[in-house]
């Protein structure tokens, strides 16, 4: 079996290698003719752990390649993936199609015999009946299915995430589509992997649910943290205490200075907006949306205190500008609030990233961008964990302190134990956590 993956970003490309890992013959369409070029040198255009090596392996085994010629790469193909990007579209928060139907009636004019059409990219309800009508309205003589498969891969972790998925879900209405996606899948079968079929519309609506519920939760203990310090109690043994009945779970329940990437902002918002549209408003998700964004704020305003009130005139030493460790995406980071607003207040920052310094550098004006971790320290009044790298997790916590001014470390990602940092000497302040609290793990 052979199928053509237009789009080349992180959706794509993952998903392209791991299908070819799968044993298929995938091949890799991009209009960017840098990219692909690149691609051919096994230069990756995203960071992702493996991704390089898994790469390299099928393109020298003959089952994956690129190119930017989308009409031969269609005519051969028995199922076509359309993984391009869908942002939010700016001034209304809806989901940016522009980019998919773009892709359906290219795709639509190079059919060549029965074809599976399976939208890859996260898009809202309604889109794989727009994206089978463009088809059939640029050539109605096409014999083809128009199927459903939303990723659900975690940045950092997609490889795995793909190749022993929680579940795969297939929006598919005909036998003939679902033996094709079958087909592809058969690996996972393989090892009793919950295969999910489902009409188009529940299928596209399962990533949105899905997305905006991990992205609730985030926001639930977000804000009991917030109420842990004005009680005095620990975040961490709430998650727990919590996390261990099985009807809540114990995953997603990490406070910190908010969600951000690539998926959770601009899908909570595409689901507000399409709810909304159809007379069915979800209120949980609004107030979400509206929480998430305002504690990207509030954390710089932690750190101004932390630093004695305010930041004006300190410099501050930033660890970490992803959204989340092991990527370089910088989409919706909270380092895009956070480090602009200790700008506003009088700060000046210098900050490091093990991947994502490329990335920010546009992004983030008038920060000095560091060589490691220790140098953004060097005559710095704070230092801030604003991502849970590794390497941030073992500071030399005695040449911190020799860098700094003064002993203050702010810790958004809870990384480190208050009684462990105030026995070193440090003015330590985390998320959720008594100042003199010991951490448990019994």
């Amino acid at each position: 079996m052979r199928i053509a993956m237009i789009g080349t970003g992180y959706v794509g490309l993952v998903s392209g290698a791991c299908f070819s890992e799968f044993g298929v013959d995938v091949i890799c369409v991009d209009k960017d003719a840098s990219k692909i070029e690149g691609l051919h040198q096994n230069r990756m255009p995203i960071y992702e752990p493996g991704l390089d090596t898994l790469v390299a392996e099928n393109v020298k085994a003959g089952r994956l390649s690129f190119t930017t010629d989308l009409k031969s790469a269609v005519a051969q193909s028995d199922a076509v993936f359309i993984a391009v990007g869908t942002p939010s579209r700016r001034g209304d928060g809806h989901a940016d199609l522009s980019y998919v139907y773009d892709a359906a009636r290219e795709i639509a004019q190079s059919l060549n015999g029965y074809t599976v059409i399976v939208t890859k990219s996260t898009v809202p309800v309604g889109t794989g009946r727009e994206v089978e009508r463009i088809i059939r309205e640029t050539r109605p003589d096409a014999d083809f299915d128009v199927v459903s498969n939303p990723e659900f891969l975690r940045e950092g972790s997609a490889i795995n995430d793909f190749m022993r998925p929680d579940r795969v879900v297939i929006g598919a209405e005909t036998d003939r589509a679902r033996a094709v996606m079958k087909q592809l899948y058969r690996v996972l079968y393989l090892i009793e992997t919950p295969i999910v079929f489902t009409s188009l519309e529940t299928s596209e609506l399962i990533k949105y649910a899905a997305n905006t519920f991990l992205a609730a939760k985030i926001t639930f203990i977000n804000e009991i943290a917030d109420l842990c310090e004005a009680v005095g109690a620990d975040v961490h043994d709430v998650a727990r205490g919590i996390g261990l009945d099985g009807r809540i779970g114990k995953k997603f329940l990490h406070p910190g200075p908010g969600y951000g990437g690539s998926c959770f902002p601009k899908d909570t918002l595409a689901l507000v907006r399409t709810a909304r549209d159809r007379g069915a408003p979800l209120r949980i998700i609004e107030t979400v949306v509206a929480i998430n964004d305002e504690r990207k704020r509030k954390m710089a305003d932690k750190v101004g205190a932390a630093c004695g009130g305010s930041g004006k005139g300190r410099t501050i030493a930033i660890l970490g500008l992803t959204f989340k460790p092991n990527t370089d995406d910088m989409r919706d980071s909270p380092s895009l609030e956070i480090v602009p607003a200790l700008q506003q207040a009088g700060a000046t920052v210098r900050a490091f990233d093990p991947e994502g310094m490329e990335e920010a550098k546009p992004l983030l004006g008038d920060v000095t961008f560091c060589e490691n971790a220790y140098d953004t320290m060097k005559g710095a009044d704070a230092l801030v964990i604003l991502t849970e790298w590794n390497e941030f997790r073992a500071l030399d916590l005695d040449r911190v302190k020799s860098l700094l001014k003064k002993p203050v470390l702010v810790d958004l990602r809870n990384i480190y134990s208050p009684a462990d940092m105030i026995a070193q000497g440090f003015h330590y302040t985390s998320i959720g956590r008594p100042g003199s609290a010991i951490s448990r793990t019994e």
